[in-house]
């Protein structure tokens, strides 16, 4: 589980807020807060088992020292176990404070509680040949490990795998979270993410996705004042059908199909507009009462659906632009977005991403670069969903059910999305990521996406 609402931040900005809190007070009285959050986390697993504390070179040495010797000071039966002498004046004197023995890593036995402290925010370069064997049995011998701030072996700002192990039980995140938490191999790596407050101060426009705070329609609310979304069919009509019928649950007063024909599924409240052609998309989206237009489930990628897509680009209405859509845009999605004057959204999954930008970076770094150029909010789905806005906020979405990975739960989250523009909802891209996780773990294992707009009502509730 990742804390919702916390923020993100890199390597180098940790760095500067915690210098700017050492100017204030002495960095040994930080060291302390957060040696004493680790214990205090790992005492609740420890359920009177032996406890093996690794410690490294640097400050994550530090707090290591901390923690091994608060929770002998609580009676607890603790080892220490260093990778070499403390490189750092704050952990030097913390390992002076411990004051017992440390053992060396390389002769380490396990035991049932296991705590991190080789290596943590900072690892650039794969762990030591020598270390990360080590460091991988004692994990696996453990019953439970917790890591300090990050599991040794993971890449801060990105989330690469630099030889961490498997089977790391918790990971206590001090201050803020990084990126490697919430992306890349951290998803698997870091195990139960817990935050802890160890007053340092952190400003970020990187958050986790919240829970969004949603208002019910008003008495005199009605069918336009809800919202009005128009979603465009093409070659896969079912795609379409999935978009509006999210677009219907989602919240929405009124969801039209434009389609090429008067047939077809769907809820029986889904009004129908025959359109034969980009043309008569056109003048169909000069329509002033329509909130949101979404285009590409299932457009098809031929001559009609170029026509049709050129119609939605130009139209002066919000425009959420998926599957289909991204494709034909490909790499001159900026130029084409950047004409527009209304607002636009992009929900790209990796494949699509790759085909419309450059990929250098780590994922929240490449989906901001997409924003910018683009002018869009962009959703850049996966199991590290994240969403960037022109302005640099970011939102990130981690841990979300793993379920999600079957056909057209994507045009239901574009359909979602719609439902929440159209509303006027200024954190849409953030509430339909939330709303379409939620429906997705209420669904439970193994749903199909037809499944998935049944749940978003239940979701809403849950905001209201």
């Amino acid at each position: 589980m990742i804390p919702p609402g916390a923020p993100i931040v890199t390597a180098a900005q940790m760095r500067a807020a915690e210098e700017a809190v050492f100017r204030r007070e002495p960095q040994l009285d930080v060291m302390e807060r957060a040696g004493a959050a680790v214990a205090r986390e790992a005492a609740r697993f420890v359920h009177g088992s032996p406890i093996l504390v690794l410690a490294g070179p640097g400050n994550n040495g530090g707090d290591a020292y901390v923690a091994a010797r608060l929770l002998k000071a609580a009676g607890h039966d603790v080892a220490i176990a260093a990778s070499g002498e403390p490189g750092t004046p704050a952990a030097r004197e913390m390992h002076a404070r411990w004051g017992g023995e440390v053992g060396s890593l390389y002769q380490a036995r396990p035991r049932p509680v296991l705590v991190d402290g080789l290596f943590g925010t900072g690892l650039t370069r794969p762990l030591e040949r020598g270390i990360a064997p080590v460091f991988a049995e004692l994990v696996a011998a453990a019953r439970f490990t917790l890591a300090i701030d990050l599991p040794s072996g993971l890449e801060t700002d990105s989330g690469t795998d630099l030889g961490v192990p498997r089977g790391i039980s918790a990971t206590l995140a001090l201050g803020a979270l990084k990126p490697a938490h919430v992306l890349g191999a951290g998803l698997e790596r870091c195990g139960h993410v817990l935050l802890a407050d160890i007053g340092i101060p952190v400003e970020s426009q990187w958050r986790t996705v919240t829970r969004p705070k949603l208002v019910a329609p008003g008495p005199r609310a009605h069918k336009y004042s809800r919202g009005l979304v128009v979603v465009v069919e093409g070659d896969m009509p079912g795609a379409a059908r999935l978009a509006a019928h999210a677009a219907m649950a989602g919240g929405a007063g009124y969801t039209i199909l434009a389609c090429a024909s008067d047939g077809g599924g769907g809820p029986d409240a889904l009004v129908r507009h025959k359109i034969a052609n980009g043309d008569d998309l056109a003048d169909f989206l000069t329509e002033k009462r329509i909130g949101a237009v979404v285009i590409g489930p299932g457009l098809g990628r031929d001559r009609r659906a170029e026509g049709l897509l050129k119609a939605a680009l130009g139209a002066d209405l919000p425009l959420i632009l998926d599957g289909d859509a991204l494709t034909l845009l490909g790499k001159s999605a900026g130029a084409w977005l950047q004409r527009r004057n209304a607002a636009t959204w992009l929900t790209p999954h990796a494949g699509e991403f790759e085909r419309m930008f450059e990929s250098d970076g780590d994922k929240i770094t490449q989906t901001l670069a997409a924003a910018s150029e683009t002018r869009a909010t962009v959703i850049h789905k996966g199991a590290d969903t994240v969403i960037a806005t022109p302005r640099g906020v970011v939102r990130v979405l981690a841990q979300a059910s793993s379920w999600l990975s079957t056909a057209g739960t994507g045009d239901v989250l574009a359909g979602t999305l719609a439902a929440q523009v159209a509303s006027g909802n200024k954190n849409a891209a953030e509430a339909a990521v939330w709303l379409h996780a939620r429906a997705a773990a209420l669904a439970g294992p193994a749903f199909i996406a037809d499944a998935l707009p049944m749940h978003l009502p239940q979701a809403i509730s849950e905001c209201l």
